[in-house]
Protein backbone atom coordinates (compact mmCIF):
# COMPACT_ATOMS: atom_id res chain seq x y z
CA UNK A 1 0.00 0.00 0.00
CA UNK A 2 1.11 3.85 -0.85
CA UNK A 3 0.61 6.18 2.23
CA UNK A 4 0.82 9.99 1.14
CA UNK A 5 -0.51 12.64 3.79
CA UNK A 6 -2.75 9.76 5.39
CA UNK A 7 -4.36 8.60 2.15
CA UNK A 8 -3.48 5.05 1.50
CA UNK A 9 -3.53 4.07 -2.36
CA UNK A 10 -3.38 0.11 -3.39
CA UNK A 11 -2.09 1.44 -6.48
CA UNK A 12 1.52 2.96 -7.10
CA UNK A 13 0.65 4.31 -10.68
CA UNK A 14 0.07 7.93 -10.98
CA UNK A 15 -0.90 8.84 -15.08
CA UNK A 16 -0.93 12.27 -16.21
CA UNK A 17 -4.06 13.38 -18.51
CA UNK A 18 -2.48 15.46 -21.39
CA UNK A 19 -1.72 14.78 -24.87
CA UNK A 20 -4.25 11.33 -24.95
CA UNK A 21 -6.28 11.36 -28.67
CA UNK A 22 -9.60 11.70 -27.26
CA UNK A 23 -10.89 11.68 -23.79
CA UNK A 24 -12.45 8.53 -24.21
CA UNK A 25 -8.73 6.82 -25.01
CA UNK A 26 -7.80 8.36 -21.78
CA UNK A 27 -10.53 7.15 -20.16
CA UNK A 28 -9.59 3.47 -21.11
CA UNK A 29 -6.21 4.15 -20.55
CA UNK A 30 -6.97 5.32 -16.90
CA UNK A 31 -8.85 2.21 -16.11
CA UNK A 32 -6.43 -0.04 -17.77
CA UNK A 33 -3.26 1.43 -15.62
CA UNK A 34 -5.14 0.58 -12.28
CA UNK A 35 -4.11 4.35 -11.22
CA UNK A 36 -6.50 5.55 -8.25
CA UNK A 37 -4.15 9.08 -8.44
CA UNK A 38 -4.52 11.37 -11.81
CA UNK A 39 -2.88 15.08 -12.85
CA UNK A 40 -4.88 17.70 -14.28
CA UNK A 41 -3.48 20.73 -15.80
CA UNK A 42 -4.93 23.64 -14.44
CA UNK A 43 -4.05 25.59 -17.29
CA UNK A 44 -6.46 22.67 -19.73
CA UNK A 45 -9.16 22.07 -17.57
CA UNK A 46 -12.17 23.87 -15.83
CA UNK A 47 -12.30 21.79 -12.47
CA UNK A 48 -15.76 23.33 -11.78
CA UNK A 49 -16.98 22.71 -15.21
CA UNK A 50 -18.39 18.95 -14.98
CA UNK A 51 -18.85 19.25 -18.99
CA UNK A 52 -15.21 19.66 -19.36
CA UNK A 53 -13.50 17.06 -21.89
CA UNK A 54 -11.62 15.49 -18.96
CA UNK A 55 -13.95 16.07 -15.92
CA UNK A 56 -17.09 14.73 -17.73
CA UNK A 57 -15.69 11.21 -18.25
CA UNK A 58 -13.81 10.70 -15.14
CA UNK A 59 -15.24 9.48 -11.96
CA UNK A 60 -13.83 11.55 -8.76
CA UNK A 61 -15.10 8.31 -6.52
CA UNK A 62 -12.88 6.72 -8.38
CA UNK A 63 -9.38 8.98 -9.06
CA UNK A 64 -8.25 11.30 -6.45
CA UNK A 65 -8.10 14.89 -8.57
CA UNK A 66 -4.48 16.08 -8.57
CA UNK A 67 -4.48 19.18 -9.96
CA UNK A 68 -0.57 20.55 -11.24
CA UNK A 69 0.31 23.61 -11.74
CA UNK A 70 2.03 23.13 -15.42
CA UNK A 71 3.37 26.52 -16.88
CA UNK A 72 3.57 28.59 -13.79
CA UNK A 73 7.08 30.73 -14.05
CA UNK A 74 7.41 31.55 -10.48
CA UNK A 75 5.72 30.76 -7.13
CA UNK A 76 3.40 33.45 -7.12
CA UNK A 77 1.85 32.15 -10.06
CA UNK A 78 1.67 28.63 -9.27
CA UNK A 79 0.31 29.90 -5.80
CA UNK A 80 -2.04 32.13 -7.81
CA UNK A 81 -3.38 28.91 -9.94
CA UNK A 82 -3.29 26.60 -6.50
CA UNK A 83 -5.62 29.03 -4.82
CA UNK A 84 -7.77 29.08 -7.91
CA UNK A 85 -8.45 24.92 -8.60
CA UNK A 86 -9.33 24.90 -4.61
CA UNK A 87 -11.58 28.00 -4.82
CA UNK A 88 -13.19 25.43 -8.17
CA UNK A 89 -13.41 22.34 -5.85
CA UNK A 90 -10.18 21.06 -6.70
CA UNK A 91 -9.00 20.52 -2.65
CA UNK A 92 -6.54 20.51 -1.12
CA UNK A 93 -4.12 18.12 -3.08
CA UNK A 94 -1.60 19.47 -5.78
CA UNK A 95 1.26 19.01 -8.13
CA UNK A 96 3.50 21.68 -7.86
CA UNK A 97 5.22 22.60 -10.88
CA UNK A 98 7.41 25.94 -11.66
CA UNK A 99 8.93 25.95 -14.80
CA UNK A 100 10.13 28.93 -15.66
CA UNK A 101 11.82 27.84 -19.05
CA UNK A 102 9.35 26.32 -21.97
CA UNK A 103 12.42 25.18 -23.78
CA UNK A 104 13.87 23.04 -21.14
CA UNK A 105 10.75 22.35 -19.45
CA UNK A 106 13.34 22.03 -16.09
CA UNK A 107 11.96 23.10 -12.49
CA UNK A 108 12.99 26.54 -10.63
CA UNK A 109 14.78 24.82 -7.04
CA UNK A 110 14.30 28.56 -5.16
CA UNK A 111 10.81 29.32 -6.79
CA UNK A 112 9.27 25.44 -5.80
CA UNK A 113 11.08 25.90 -2.36
CA UNK A 114 9.01 29.48 -1.51
CA UNK A 115 5.42 28.10 -3.74
CA UNK A 116 5.91 24.73 -1.57
CA UNK A 117 6.24 27.09 2.13
CA UNK A 118 3.43 29.12 1.36
CA UNK A 119 1.01 26.80 0.26
CA UNK A 120 1.60 24.09 3.18
CA UNK A 121 1.09 27.52 5.21
CA UNK A 122 -2.40 27.41 4.03
CA UNK A 123 -3.06 24.08 4.02
CA UNK A 124 -2.19 21.99 0.71
CA UNK A 125 -0.97 18.27 0.52
CA UNK A 126 1.91 19.98 -2.32
CA UNK A 127 4.01 17.49 -3.75
CA UNK A 128 6.61 19.24 -5.78
CA UNK A 129 8.41 18.37 -9.11
CA UNK A 130 11.84 18.88 -8.85
CA UNK A 131 15.12 17.80 -10.29
CA UNK A 132 16.50 15.34 -8.67
CA UNK A 133 18.33 17.14 -5.91
CA UNK A 134 19.06 15.39 -2.97
CA UNK A 135 19.80 18.45 -1.05
CA UNK A 136 16.61 20.38 -1.53
CA UNK A 137 14.74 17.04 -1.47
CA UNK A 138 15.77 17.45 2.45
CA UNK A 139 14.58 21.08 2.23
CA UNK A 140 10.92 20.27 0.60
CA UNK A 141 10.84 18.08 3.39
CA UNK A 142 11.70 20.17 5.96
CA UNK A 143 8.90 22.53 4.55
CA UNK A 144 6.24 20.10 4.56
CA UNK A 145 5.79 18.81 1.78
CA UNK A 146 3.74 15.74 1.65
CA UNK A 147 5.84 13.86 -1.09
CA UNK A 148 8.70 14.53 -3.60
CA UNK A 149 8.77 14.10 -7.58
CA UNK A 150 12.12 14.13 -8.39
CA UNK A 151 12.43 13.82 -12.51
CA UNK A 152 14.06 10.57 -14.16
CA UNK A 153 14.85 12.88 -17.36
CA UNK A 154 13.24 15.81 -18.99
CA UNK A 155 9.67 15.82 -19.48
CA UNK A 156 8.21 14.45 -22.23
CA UNK A 157 11.49 12.64 -23.50
CA UNK A 158 11.01 9.09 -22.57
CA UNK A 159 14.67 8.91 -21.55
CA UNK A 160 14.40 6.39 -18.50
CA UNK A 161 15.84 6.79 -15.59
CA UNK A 162 19.14 9.16 -16.14
CA UNK A 163 18.70 10.33 -12.96
CA UNK A 164 18.99 6.47 -11.25
CA UNK A 165 22.54 7.93 -8.86
CA UNK A 166 20.72 11.25 -7.52
CA UNK A 167 16.89 9.62 -6.98
CA UNK A 168 18.76 6.76 -5.52
CA UNK A 169 20.33 9.29 -2.47
CA UNK A 170 16.99 11.07 -2.27
CA UNK A 171 15.30 7.59 -1.92
CA UNK A 172 17.64 6.87 1.05
CA UNK A 173 17.01 9.77 2.97
CA UNK A 174 13.41 10.31 1.93
CA UNK A 175 11.21 10.44 5.21
CA UNK A 176 8.44 11.23 2.60
CA UNK A 177 7.55 9.08 -0.40
CA UNK A 178 9.25 9.30 -3.32
CA UNK A 179 7.62 9.71 -6.91
CA UNK A 180 9.69 9.59 -9.95
CA UNK A 181 7.79 11.80 -12.64
CA UNK A 182 8.99 12.48 -15.73
CA UNK A 183 10.99 10.62 -18.29
CA UNK A 184 9.55 7.66 -17.93
CA UNK A 185 9.12 6.04 -21.28
CA UNK A 186 8.83 2.31 -21.11
CA UNK A 187 7.52 -0.53 -18.44
CA UNK A 188 11.43 -1.23 -17.92
CA UNK A 189 11.65 2.51 -16.65
CA UNK A 190 9.25 2.12 -14.17
CA UNK A 191 10.49 -1.06 -13.05
CA UNK A 192 13.81 0.23 -12.20
CA UNK A 193 12.46 2.91 -10.56
CA UNK A 194 10.61 0.52 -8.73
CA UNK A 195 13.30 -1.38 -8.02
CA UNK A 196 15.43 0.82 -6.23
CA UNK A 197 13.30 2.19 -4.40
CA UNK A 198 10.78 4.51 -5.54
CA UNK A 199 7.38 4.67 -3.45
CA UNK A 200 5.42 5.26 -7.12
CA UNK A 201 6.00 6.65 -10.00
CA UNK A 202 3.83 9.16 -12.69
CA UNK A 203 3.51 8.74 -16.58
CA UNK A 204 1.77 10.08 -19.25
CA UNK A 205 3.84 10.77 -22.56
CA UNK A 206 4.51 6.93 -22.79
CA UNK A 207 0.50 6.02 -22.15
CA UNK A 208 -0.87 8.62 -24.09
CA UNK A 209 1.26 8.42 -27.49
CA UNK A 210 1.69 4.90 -27.81
CA UNK A 211 0.08 3.28 -30.17
CA UNK A 212 -2.29 1.39 -28.03
CA UNK A 213 -2.26 3.57 -24.68
CA UNK A 214 -4.56 1.19 -23.26
CA UNK A 215 -2.38 -2.07 -23.80
CA UNK A 216 0.97 0.30 -23.02
CA UNK A 217 -1.53 1.23 -19.44
CA UNK A 218 -1.81 -2.12 -18.92
CA UNK A 219 2.37 -3.15 -19.22
CA UNK A 220 2.93 0.08 -16.67
CA UNK A 221 0.63 -1.33 -14.08
CA UNK A 222 2.24 -5.17 -14.51
CA UNK A 223 6.17 -3.36 -14.22
CA UNK A 224 4.95 -1.06 -11.14
CA UNK A 225 4.03 -4.19 -9.23
CA UNK A 226 7.15 -6.33 -11.04
CA UNK A 227 9.65 -3.32 -9.46
CA UNK A 228 7.94 -3.24 -6.31
CA UNK A 229 7.85 -6.49 -5.55
CA UNK A 230 11.33 -7.17 -6.49
CA UNK A 231 12.73 -4.24 -4.25
CA UNK A 232 10.47 -5.82 -1.54
CA UNK A 233 12.32 -9.53 -1.99
CA UNK A 234 15.34 -7.99 -1.48
CA UNK A 235 17.54 -8.11 -5.18
CA UNK A 236 20.90 -10.09 -5.30
CA UNK A 237 23.58 -7.25 -5.81
CA UNK A 238 25.70 -7.26 -8.84
CA UNK A 239 29.53 -8.84 -9.23
CA UNK A 240 32.49 -7.71 -10.93
CA UNK A 241 33.52 -11.68 -11.23
CA UNK A 242 31.77 -15.02 -12.17
CA UNK A 243 29.97 -16.89 -9.49
CA UNK A 244 28.65 -20.42 -10.14
CA UNK A 245 25.38 -20.68 -9.64
CA UNK A 246 25.82 -24.66 -8.62
CA UNK A 247 28.28 -26.11 -5.74
CA UNK A 248 31.55 -27.27 -6.59
CA UNK A 249 31.91 -28.93 -3.09
CA UNK A 250 31.30 -32.91 -4.01
CA UNK A 251 31.95 -33.23 -7.45
CA UNK A 252 35.07 -35.41 -7.04
CA UNK A 253 32.89 -38.50 -8.27
CA UNK A 254 33.32 -37.01 -11.76
CA UNK A 255 37.07 -37.14 -11.96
Amino acid sequence: MLTIAGRTFKSRLLVGTGKFSSARVMKEALEASGSEMVTVALRRVDLDDPGDDIMSVLDRERYLFLPNTSGARDSAEAVRLARMARASGGGDWLKLEVTPDPRTLLPDPVETLRATEILVGEGFKVLPYINADPILALKLQDAGAAAVMPLGSPIGTNQGLLTRFQVEIIIEQARVPVIVDAGLGAPSHVAEAMEIGADAVLVNTALAVAADPVMMAKAFAMAVVAGRTAFEAGLAGSRSRPEASSPEMGLDFLN
